[in-house]
């Protein structure tokens, strides 16, 4: 599998509005590892290797489960979601076929016991998100294997390394789907940048 495009030569205006939407979700109150979920399960549906090696990978750092993760695209199945998780699930898969699902108001009943409207809402943003993002790396070939991350997001570190199929000869690691772990650094390092300037440890900082 070869990569097709580098999306994040293009189209850094754009990128950068993404991102901040990304900062919102991670501020919004709703559990990091409950995002990482939605991200995951959305990304199963979808058959982006690309970002579920990445967010496999952010949700060990978080402390999820090797069971959890192993089950989750059959977690009506099992006992080792919550009631609030197995909503939030619904609402993501539901929302991710919305051309089949059209949202059904059963599934909108239950989330409803969980979430509240103002959470209701960030959760479809998202699971929009997270499908946006499949569609970029699933068109554009983003090639899994390269992500490996210094950081989880709740823990701040001095450095970042975000490896990927574009890293640039120069040694400088680009800033790309840093979205979903500091998206506050994503938006300020759309180019290229090295983790070890003294710069960085002020924008890694929560």
């Amino acid at each position: 599998m070869q990569p097709r495009i580098d999306y994040r030569k293009y189209g850094q205006e754009p990128l950068k509005s993404l991102y901040d939407i990304e900062n919102y979700l991670s501020h919004s109150g709703l559990d990091l590892k409950l995002l990482l979920l939605i991200k995951m399960r959305a990304s199963q549906i979808n058959g982006c290797a690309f970002c579920l090696d990445m967010h496999s990978i952010d949700a060990r750092a978080e402390g999820e489960s090797e069971q959890r993760l192993y089950t989750l695209n059959a977690w009506r199945e099992t006992p080792f979601f919550n009631d609030r998780e197995r909503a939030a699930l619904a609402w993501t898969e539901a929302a991710t076929n919305v051309s089949e699902t059209h949202m059904p108001d059963e599934v909108f009943a239950e989330v409803k016991k969980h979430f509240s409207e103002k959470e209701i809402v960030d959760l479809t943003l998202a699971v929009a998100m997270i499908n946006l993002w499949n569609r970029v790396a699933i068109s554009l070939r983003s090639v899994p294997g390269h992500y490996r991350p210094s950081l989880t997001m709740s823990t701040p570190s001095s450095t970042f390394e975000q490896a990927s199929p574009f890293t640039p000869a120069s040694g400088l690691v680009r800033c790309s789907c840093l979205l979903h772990r500091r998206p506050r650094l994503a938006r300020n390092l759309s180019v290229g940048f090295s983790p070890t300037q003294p710069s960085l440890r002020s924008l890694l900082r929560p």
